[in-house]
């Protein structure tokens, strides 16, 4: 290996070093059908907000085996660098940064042995081919009529399903008809936050749904500690407010009275006394809170005068 070979070698290790330590989050981004110019547009989109790094895959496995030591977390990027894959650095928040990664995308015509991100159909209508190009849609099974002297399609056609490749056939007519059925652009297969890997959809969670599964595990730990009587920080409230439930319900069954439970045997014992006391404790703060409320605009006229008369 060259001197320059070697340097270059060593500056790539050296750059996606600084980048795992100055960043806490990575995208690995498929870059499947990525031209120069639209990674160049991606860049210049990201440049605010995060750094892209391509490598060999050997380089960067490489790499990250080296650096492992240091941070045995990135270990868990290894089993993911396989294809045609890059890196997106970023410390910004991911919802915003993978948007503006994913929505730079280029039309592109159908190639033939490619695969099919997305279900492919050719719409109804007239073709604007001549009749002697009849037989080339018969074979693809497209049916079709003359009108007007040029080939019409009658209905529309599911050409090319998801995930099938692409045949010759499909990708000449498509061509012909001038349908670039495809985008391509970078897509991401991983999120390294933090030390943690996960698949991109859990970014599609809204703080509500987090939240909702959250109290849904509590309130499952609660019940199982309350039935298998074992206590647990969740269990202990419920615990505890069972205990005086019982301790109330005991008080009221015997003639043991403690300090809560004298109120409600009050109430058990005369429940009409509680409805008159109400009332009248409301009647009776009425005319007080009148005079307080009589009192503070006396208080405050006295003070707006100052003692004085309007020509004093």
């Amino acid at each position: 290996m060259t001197k320059a070979g070697v340097n270059k070698k060593e500056e790539y290790f050296q750059k996606l070093k600084t980048y795992l330590e100055d960043y806490k989050s990575i995208f690995i981004v498929n870059v499947d059908n990525v031209g120069s110019n639209q990674m160049h547009q991606i860049r210049k989109n990201l440049r605010s907000e995060a750094k892209i790094l391509m490598g060999k895959n050997t380089m960067v496995r490489r790499a990250l085996r080296i650096l492992a030591p240091e941070n045995p977390d990135y270990e868990k990027l290894l089993p993911h660098i396989r294809g045609n894959i890059g890196f997106v650095f970023t410390n910004s928040d991911l919802k915003t940064v993978r948007e503006k990664v994913l929505t730079n995308r280029v039309r592109a015509p159908a190639r033939a042995g490619a695969v099919a991100p997305v279900d492919v159909y050719v719409p109804g209508g007239n073709t604007g081919m001549e009749p002697g190009k009849t037989s080339f849609f018969q074979a693809l099974g497209i049916p079709t009529k003359i009108a007007r002297g040029t080939i019409e399609i009658v209905n529309d056609v599911h050409l090319v399903k998801v995930g099938s490749k692409v045949g010759a056939s499909e990708a000449t007519l498509l061509n012909m008809l001038n349908i670039s059925p495809f985008t391509y652009g970078l897509t991401v297969v991983q999120v390294f936050d933090e030390g943690t890997i996960f698949h991109p959809s859990v970014l599609d969670i809204e703080e509500d749904t987090l939240i909702g599964h959250f109290v849904s595990g509590i309130k499952t730990i609660a019940a199982i500690s309350l039935a298998a009587g074992y206590p647990t920080i969740v269990s202990i409230p419920h615990t505890l407010i069972n205990a005086y439930k019982n301790l109330l319900a005991v008080s009221i069954a015997t003639d043991y009275d403690f300090p809560g439970s004298e109120k409600i045997k009050a109430y058990l014992a005369d429940p009409s006394a509680f409805a008159v006391a109400a009332p009248a404790a409301a009647a009776d703060a009425a005319p007080a809170a009148a005079a307080e409320q009589k009192a503070a605009e006396e208080e405050e006229a006295s003070d707006d005068d100052m003692g004085f008369g309007l020509f004093d």
